[in-house]
């Protein structure tokens, strides 16, 4: 390996650990508690994104899950071939964007919007067509990209990734979620096994 290689690597780390640090002060108390508060009452949540935000949204929709909030990943594609059928009345519905433009989206919510579903959306640009369709705008903010190209999707994955933990974290605070219903119905891999060992040492 090179040395600038090895160089760049270690830059990386810096890079997107600056870039969790500010997008945590651009990330409005009043749009995260209506957010949240959307989400906690909600009767189920959808969520789309295309490339590496529906990376991060299909993660989301899981984690989600785990804590008990019943989520779904629509595919954006088959969302406008039958899938947003999904959605209904009471519903929210998570569109993440960087630009805010995306294409594949945007029909989506509409449908989201005619059907009554609560809409929030992640972007960088608050004055999308995403974000103006919007029920509450998360503000999505990357000042730039972990390869020396600023290309690559790294940085705002990543920052992408914490929002979508911090509304998960936030969630378990505003549902009372407990540490059994995580081991019940996580029974399975290491953390199974160690949630487990805690249930019948009485620790759970």
């Amino acid at each position: 390996m090179k040395l600038t290689s090895w160089k760049s690597a270690r830059e990386a780390f810096l890079v997107e650990a600056e870039s969790i640090r500010q997008a945590r002060d651009h990330i409005g108390k009043a749009a995260f508690g209506r957010a949240v508060d959307a989400l906690a009452k909600a009767e189920r949540i959808a969520v789309s994104g295309c490339g590496h935000s529906g990376i991060a949204c299909r993660h989301f929709a899981h984690s989600l899950c785990c804590i008990e909030r019943p989520a779904r990943f629509l595919s954006p594609s088959e969302a406008l071939h039958g899938a947003s059928g999904f959605i209904r009345k009471g519903d929210a519905l998570v569109l993440a964007s960087r630009g805010g433009q995306t294409a594949e989206l945007l029909p989506l919510a509409r449908i989201g919007r005619q059907k009554g579903a609560f809409i929030i959306v992640v972007t960088e640009n608050r004055a999308s067509s995403l974000a103006l369709d919007a029920d509450v705008v998360l503000r999505l903010h990357v000042e730039r990209e972990s390869d020396r190209h600023n290309q690559q999707g790294t940085s705002s994955f990543v920052v992408l990734s914490a929002i979508f933990d911090a509304l998960q974290v936030a969630l378990l605070e505003e549902t009372n979620f407990k540490g059994e219903q995580f081991a019940l119905i996580h029974p399975g891999g290491a953390v199974g096994h160690r949630l487990a060992e805690r249930a019948v040492d009485g620790r759970a």
